[in-house]
């Protein structure tokens, strides 16, 4: 079989590919809308009420009404925010759906550029799908935890590597400069959305020095790629750490308050340690354990052996590289493979130190066949064994891969429709959120001038010492109009005790039952101060 010279192929798509990469995004769009509404904790948390509370000037108006989360850069919700609330649900659905599906594109572009077979568009096509296909891919389509969609701008990235390999190690300086930049500004935009996305530019840093050459190249090329970086996550964060700043003396408020010292939060870095592991061969092990029981690396279930076999292969294949045997047929051109190698080590390992969640790596999930295909591909077998190797891995993967979907509502307008009883005096009247349950979404349907306190929850406590609970009780105190809970049905004891810290009590007969069009059961409850309190 021949072997198609990758690094110099024509990127020039044909009208049957751009039909296949077409179909492929309206299939996902369809998906989604077939899938209905997210109505995961997070969404109900914050992705619903962050860009409202952001459009709507309430930064200094409500405080920690969605937890932490209160404090994200709200610029990745609101375009969903927007088209939810102007347009129908169906077609919001969609949209975001085919944004998601879009990663069909650059994995396509990568695989069709790297793979080193006659059939190369066909093999393209099977490794994007195979990397859309995961167990926790599927669960995440038209859920609002954007690694699905901030994983685009990543794969952009490092198709503009991949295809312009040549030009970056031995093209004129200003382009190699230039195309470094670029790639590493579209996934420094990801970063600046998103701060979880940061290991996957350390990733896109990896992969540039990969690609090698003189030391003229190298240096101007990462100097490209760290203007080009900073340059794109200032454009999408440099303003919103700078807002936090100005708001709480922390740029990343909450966390890492241990060292940026709010007087609003308690010294401590708020981040969250539950999967980072610790000790060396739980590390060395990780991939392992989560492809085995999902509960070691997320709160969401799923199973995938995507990521465990391509670390198993990538290492094989790096250490019999290092050996000097080589395959006298790789099915993925050496350079290539060594690029898309640097790019998901170093990924992994940051992510591995920083955070553990499993979520946060589905980009890695996503590109795993190709990384698969790439190191079976380097080692010393005939191409015949290869294949059938490869055929056998997927089939194992394919087989064992188990989607657990989250709850979905039914489509339906507006996008949140939320019960909310009547309020008799909108314009005198303050609202008190408490537990540890997901409210945010309620917000946005309640009267615009009530403020929204969440007095207790996973950031504050009535008794934590933290400068925003301060506020909150002097606000509390000095209030002179009505008082309100807002809570869940459920949590009703703890919003009760939480209360009696603030000298309220609830007026329990006077309390409203609700619902909304997404999941729960809501209490709505006049408060008063409790006898003998002022």
């Amino acid at each position: 079989m021949s072997i198609a010279p990758a690094p110099s192929r024509d990127l020039r798509l044909t009208p049957r590919e751009w039909l296949f990469l077409a179909a492929t995004i309206a299939f996902w769009a369809a998906f989604v809308v077939y899938l209905g509404k997210d109505t995961s904790w997070d969404f109900r948390n914050y992705h619903w009420y962050i860009p409202y509370a952001f459009l709507n000037d309430r930064m200094a108006m409500d405080i920690a009404v969605a937890h932490l989360a209160s404090y994200y850069n709200p610029f990745l919700d609101i375009p969903f925010y927007l088209l939810a609330t102007h347009e129908p649900s169906w077609l919001t659905l969609a949209v975001f759906g085919a944004v998601q599906g879009a990663n069909v594109v650059p994995l396509y572009i990568i695989a069709r550029q790297v793979l080193q077979i006659d059939d190369f568009k066909l093999g393209a096509g099977t490794l994007a799908l195979l990397g859309q296909t995961g167990g926790l891919g599927l669960n995440l389509y038209g859920t609002h935890y954007y690694d699905n969609v901030l994983s685009v701008f990543v794969f952009t990235s490092l198709a503009i590597l991949v295809v312009n390999l040549r030009t970056l190690r031995e093209g004129a300086l200003w382009k190699a400069g230039l195309l470094a930049g670029i790639a590493a500004f579209v996934t420094g935009m990801a970063v600046g959305l998103k701060l979880p996305e940061a290991p996957f530019a350390l990733g896109i840093a990896a992969a540039i020095v990969a690609i090698g050459g003189g030391w003229k190249h190298q240096g101007v090329r990462l100097i490209g790629g760290m203007v080009g970086g900073a340059a794109g996550g200032a454009l999408f964060g440099l303003y919103w750490m700078l807002q936090m700043d100005h708001l709480t003396g922390n740029p990343l408020f909450p966390y890492f308050n241990e060292h940026f010292h709010s007087a609003l939060a308690v010294g401590r870095n708020y981040r969250d340690l539950r999967f980072v592991p610790t000790h060396f061969w739980r590390e060395l092990l990780f991939p392992i354990l989560f492809a085995d029981d999902w509960s070691v690396a997320d709160d969401i279930p799923f199973k995938d052996f995507r990521v465990a076999i391509a670390y198993v292969t990538v290492i094989l294949a790096a250490i019999i590289w290092a050996f000097g045997r080589r395959s006298k047929e790789p099915l993925i051109a050496p350079e290539h493979a060594r690029v898309l190698f640097a790019f998901a080590a170093i990924s992994y390992i940051a992510w591995l130190k920083v955070f553990g969640i499993y979520r946060y790596i589905l980009a890695l999930e996503m590109i795993s066949p190709i990384l698969i295909a790439a190191a079976v591909g380097l080692l010393p077998l005939p191409r015949r064994t290869q294949l059938l190797a490869l055929a056998g891995l997927f089939f194992v993967a394919l087989v064992m891969t188990r989607p657990d979907y989250l709850e979905r509502a039914p489509l339906g307008d507006p996008y949140v429709d939320v019960a909310v009883p009547k309020i008799e005096h909108p314009n005198r009247t303050m609202i008190l959120m408490t537990g540890n349950d997901p409210l945010g979404f309620i917000a946005p349907s309640l009267p615009h001038k009530i403020p929204i306190l969440r007095i207790d929850g996973w950031m504050l406590q009535p008794k934590d010492g933290s400068g925003l609970t301060k506020l909150m009780r002097k606000r509390v105190a000095a209030f002179k109009g009505d008082l309100y809970l807002l809570a869940d049905a459920g949590n009703m004891i703890r919003a009760h005790d939480a209360l009696e810290d603030y000298d309220l009590a609830i007026d329990w007969p006077k309390c409203d039952l609700f619902d909304t069009n997404l999941i729960g059961a809501y209490q709505l409850c006049p408060l008063f101060s409790r006898p003998g309190k002022h």
